[in-house]
Parts: C-alpha cells; structure tokens; sequence
C-alpha cells in the first residue's frame, strides 16, 4: 500500500540532468506547495508505482492518492504556483492541446540528453522563476510619458484640427453620425464628446489626460488613472478623423486597454508580447503582400530616407549610403521584422537575442524619423522581452492570482488579433469573428498594423499660397515640412504636428480625395486664427487673403555637392497645381 502524502509529492529520475535542472525550477516556482524527491530515495513507499515509470516521466503523488505522470503532471504542478495555471487551463480547456503536450512530453523524455544542452543554451545552467515587477514598473511610466506625449501634443493643436473653428469640426462630425445611425453612432463612436463637444472640453480632455499621466509617470498604479487616460484618449481619437488616425494612436489604445484590463499580471507580460509580435510581424508582411516591386528588390531604402513625412538631419546622410549598403539594411528589415519576432516567444537567452535586433530597429527608425510617440511605445513593448535580471535583482515569483474571466479576455483578444491577421493575409473577414471585430473595433482594443507597406519614391510637396490680387502670392509655411530649401530637417518627435503630418498624405492623391484640405482652405479664406496657428507664421496678419492656391512641387535632398555650393539641404522642381485658385465666392457657389 502507498505511503499517504501531506502535500504533492513530486517523485523524478536523480540520475537525468534534464530533470534536475526543471525540478529545480519547479522547486523554486511552487515553493513550499509541494515536496520533491529522487525516485531512488522515496521509491519502496509506493510500490504501485511500476520502476519504469520513473524513467519516462515524473510521478506527482496527490494528497488525495491520485498519481499524474506527463505533461498533465507538469501543468497540475506549475499550477500550485501563482500565475501558472493558464497550461493546465489549456490542458483541460482547449481542444487537441492535451494530446499534443502529451506527445510532445514523451519526445522531450526520449531524448533527454539533446534537450538538457538546448535547456543550457536557451536559458543558462540553470533555470529560474522570471519576476516583471521592475518591468512592469518601468513600462507604465513609459506608457504615461506617451500618453502625456500625445495629449500634451493634441492640446496645443486640437482646436486648430477639430474644435468649432478648425478644419474638420468635431461636432459636424457628432450631429451628422447622430443623423445617419441614430443611437447607434453613440457606439460606432464611442466618445465623452456626445455629452459636450465644446472647444472648450475638447481641450480639457487634453490636458486633464496630460496630468493623469504625469502622474502614472510619477508612480501613480491606480487602475482608476489608466482607465482614465483610455476612455479620454479614446474619446479625442473618435472624433479626430483624419488627424488621429496614425497607427501610433490605435497602439497606444491598445496598450493601454492592456495595462488597464491586465494589470501586472504574469498574462500581461504575454498579451504585451502578443501585441510586439503583431505590429513587427504585420508590419514586414505588407510589405511583401503589397507586390511594391521596391520592397521585393531591395530598394526601397533607397527612396525611404528622402520620402518619409518628416525626417531627421540623420536621415540626410544615410540617404547618402552606397546602393549595396541601402539593400543590405532592406534586407535587414525583412529579416528584423518577418524572423525575429518569433523569438519574442522564445525561451530567456533567445529572447532576449531578439529583443535586441528589434531595439535596434526601433533605434534606427527613431535617429532618422519624426514618428511621434511611436518608437518611444515600441520600445516600451520590447521591454518585455527581458525580465527583472537586467536589473540584476534576485528572481522572485511576484505576481498575483488572477480571476479566471481574464483568461477569457486575454483569449478573445488573442483571437481578435488572429482574425485582423487573416484578413491582412487572406483578404476575407473570418466568420464569425468578423462580425465581432466589427463590433468591438471602435474601442481599438485588438488592432492591425503594418508600416510602409509600400515604398513611396517621389516626394510631393504642397505649398498653399494666399493673394489679394490674383497675382502676387505669399506662402503659408508649415513649421515642420521641407519648404524652404536652406530649412535643415528637425528634430520634433515625440510631438507631433499633425497637419504638417496629414499634409504628407494628401500630396499622395488629389485635393478629391481629400476634404479635410478643401475644409482648411476654406478656413484660411475666413481666417480662422485656430488654423493659422497651426503654421509657421500668418503672411497676412491684417485681414485674411481673397484667394488661396495650392501647388505641387517635387522635393529631394540635395547631393553633397549642391550642399556645399548653396547651404540647401533641399531641392525641388516645380508639379504644377495642386488646388487651383478659389475664393469664398467660390464655396457659395457650391454650396458649402
């Protein structure tokens, strides 16, 4: 008869190295929950036990008499410890996982010799419970510093972009989705806004998350703080049209719902991981899903540094690199972005191999672009792929339980996110999911990425022009846009000027396609001073021009030698009309 045990007793093989190095593990992640011993020492107490079963897998003797073996002991086991009873959920939850981790256990027990020195390799001589409490710590104070990043920035902007008397007017917006869906818009745009949409609220909502997340940056942990700062930056970007619709501002959405629904959870740490694997991986797959023929041969960096919307002083001399050098760094994206983020789930010393090629990356864009925020919350992601030992703490198993409708959440977003994929591959919404990604999608909480899918390798520059005659013409100049030849790159980010930003778009179409640019020369002609603001300097101070014209003009960065005879950094050709002249005659005439 077996000898009754107080505790979960775990029963392993003394002699295999592969053994000692996880149960030490083990040891250490369930601390006093259960009791370990070699199978020679505790052996004759239970002798139903067979003597083969101690070499092809561990036994777990339960209090009750049960006895596990497999993989199904390896997860009862882990989930003794806090934080680790997602496996055995998986296990007894999720379709085909168990016969699959049951297969892949015995693998593992018949070669353990081979996966003892992959053990060694992938994680160190031994293996120790992660702690992500400094992580955490130093995430969230990264995220409020975005957070404040981009309501600071929104602020100083807001009632130029969509406040009463800028450029697309957030309560147009309000009444007419109130007049197309009926209660429904409340949803489709979720927003504080319905309730006021003032000019003034629109730039409290601004500053009131500002000072919310100079606290978070502060060390403020309350959940009430981050789901402040989610529903007020969700609110800005519902009625922010066009002006919000970067990429950035749905990933701050996203991270954010995370940090506010997650907490400090070991979950977090993979739903974080999760989010980095999405926006890398999406991120070099439309590049080669878009059939841009500059992706697939390798020279589009040959066109990025001069194209992009706003670059850096960097990026005038790395557009100066040698061809081969150029493919060799296209190359290298492909790799950083298609490759690497598989080792975000890799085991510690993998991990961290890739964490430091998508830092590098990050580094790289940050040197030679104004992206606002964004590379600053990339960054922030990768964090993740470390763990409290990069500050040279002693590991602890430091997180709290949490309610199992987390697992829940954490699946469907899972899930969600695996749905925006199909779609970006396949072209097809997955039903039935489809229909639930169109539901949840206005709260941006599980969203698609992918940067430059294609290469652009002209730039077009607008130029908006005001006369009071028709034929003398002064120019309105953006303050962070190449415009004057001799204007050295800037250095902006994290800010970001947003028109400056959205006129980079429009010189990829026509003013057609563009309301929003109709809308601001109409302002310009009423002279609106929350437009004029958002330029460098009004050219008519007095009274606003009777015409405005847009022209298109053809910029590159100067070669080294046309730098030195003329101190330019740019050169330009002229494109002809862009918009042709208008007065306000001519919106009366149209109606608008």
């Amino acid at each position: 008869m077996d000898t009754p045990v107080e505790r979960p007793l775990v029963l392993f093989d003394g002699r295999c190295g592969f053994c000692k190095i996880w149960v030490e593990y083990a040891r250490r992640l369930t601390q006093s929950a259960a009791n370990y011993a070699p199978a020679a020492e505790r052996a004759p107490e239970f002798p139903s036990i067979p003597e083969e079963a101690y070499a092809r897998s561990v036994q777990l003797i339960l209090p009750e008499g049960e006895r596990l073996e497999g993989a199904r002991a390896a997860f009862t086991l882990l989930a003794l410890a806090p934080g680790k009873g997602w496996l055995l959920w998986l296990y007894e939850s999720l379709p085909g996982f168990a016969p699959a981790a049951e297969s892949s256990y015995r693998l593992i027990a018949a070669h353990r010799n081979l996966f003892a020195w992959l053990t060694r390799v992938a994680f160190g001589p031994r293996v120790v419970p992660l702690s992500y409490e400094r992580i955490h710590d130093v995430f969230l104070r990264l995220l409020g510093f975005c957070y404040f990043c981009a309501f600071a920035s929104l602020g100083l902007q807001i009632r130029g972009l969509v406040g009463q008397e800028g450029i697309s007017p957030a309560q147009r917006l309000l009444e007419a989705a109130s007049q197309a869906l009926g209660h429904a818009a409340w949803w489709r745009l979720p927003s504080l806004f319905w309730l006021n949409c003032s000019d003034t609220a629109l730039e409290a909502a601004c500053w009131l998350g500002a000072s919310v997340a100079v606290a978070i940056l502060a060390g403020m942990r309350h959940r009430a703080a981050l789901a402040a700062l989610y529903v007020l930056y969700l609110s800005l970007s519902s009625v922010g049209q066009d002006f919000l619709s970067f990429q950035w501002d749905a990933l701050l959405l996203e991270a954010g719902f995370l940090a506010l629904v997650f907490g400090r959870s070991t979950l977090a740490v993979w739903m974080y991981r999760w989010l980095l694997f999405r926006l890398m991986f999406l991120s070099g797959s439309v590049k080669l899903l878009s059939h841009d023929p500059n992706w697939r041969n390798l020279t589009a960096l040959s066109y990025h540094y001069w194209t992009q919307p706003l670059p850096t002083p960097v990026a005038w001399y790395l557009a100066k690199l040698p061809e081969m050098m150029q493919k060799i760094s296209t190359g290298s994206v492909f790799f950083i972005e298609l490759a690497v983020p598989f080792l975000i789930f890799a085991p510690r010393r993998l991990r961290w191999i890739g964490a430091g090629f998508l830092v590098a990356l990050q580094l790289l864009i940050l040197m030679s672009g104004n992206y606002a925020f964004f590379n600053l919350l990339a960054l922030s992601l990768c964090l993740f792929c470390f763990d409290d030992g990069i500050f040279r703490l002693e590991h602890s198993v430091a997180f709290r339980r949490r309610p199992a409708g987390l697992r829940f959440a954490a699946l469907a977003i899972v899930l969600l996110g695996l749905g925006g994929m199909y779609e970006t591959f396949f072209h097809a919404e997955p039903m039935p999911l489809g229909a639930v990604e169109r539901l949840v999608g206005p709260f941006e909480i599980a969203n698609t990425y992918g940067l430059f899918a294609v290469m652009t390798t002209v730039r077009i520059e607008i130029q908006i022009e005001g006369s009071d005659d028709g034929l003398t013409w002064k120019v309105y100049t953006l303050p962070y846009k190449p415009g004057p030849l001799g204007r050295r790159p800037a250095w902006v980010a994290p800010y970001q000027p947003r028109l400056d930003w959205q006129m980079w778009f429009a010189a990829l179409g026509n003013w057609r396609e563009n309301p929003w640019f109709v809308s601001l020369m109409k302002r310009i002609l009423d002279g609106q001073k929350p437009v004029l603001a958002l330029f460098e300097e009004n050219p008519f101070p007095k009274a606003p021009p009777r015409y405005v014209r847009a022209l298109a003009f053809e910029y590159r960065f100067t070669t080294p030698d046309e730098r030195r005879t003329t101190g330019n950094w740019w050169a330009r050709m002229p494109r002809g009309e862009y918009l042709q002249p208008i007065s306000l005659e001519s919106f009366v005439r149209t109606g608008e």
